[in-house]
């Protein structure tokens, strides 16, 4: 069984050229921290999450939040929980009901939906060893 720390979203860098934009996550309490490169949209999103901008229509993010509203599900964490060839791989842990459910999810969306849901992030202490050494 994996052990995961709690990080905090520090920052997002958004650059106007390219598709290559990057979040970065921060231990609480700690100076460590590790970038994830995402895509523009992505990155977008997680940054109108968080100043607080809503769009006129929902976006796939408010969507999502939206379905687990209705079904009664709660997002309770997300888990940056793996590192394959330089690609991280979450997944979302849903409470429906009292029964967790776990979705497979890009570390990208999870954080957008962790964000909206102020839904803590973990990281699998494996991949932080990597990503962030001590």
């Amino acid at each position: 069984m994996s052990e995961f720390i709690e990080v905090e979203l520090a920052r997002i860098i958004l650059q106007s050229k390219g598709e290559q934009q990057y979040i970065h996550l921060r231990v609480k309490g700690s100076q460590r921290s590790f970038p994830i490169l995402i895509g523009f949209y992505e990155a977008a999103e997680i940054h109108r999450k968080i100043s607080g901008e809503t769009m006129r229509r929902p976006m796939t993010h408010d969507l999502i939040g939206r379905i687990l509203d209705a079904t009664g599900s709660e997002l309770q964490k997300i888990v940056i929980n793996s590192l394959r060839e330089e690609t991280y791989y979450a997944t979302l842990h849903i409470d429906q009901g009292g029964e967790e459910k776990i979705v497979d999810c890009r570390p990208s969306d999870a954080v957008a939906l962790s964000v909206q849901a102020k839904a803590p992030i973990y990281v699998a202490r494996e991949v932080l060893d990597i990503v962030a050494p001590e």
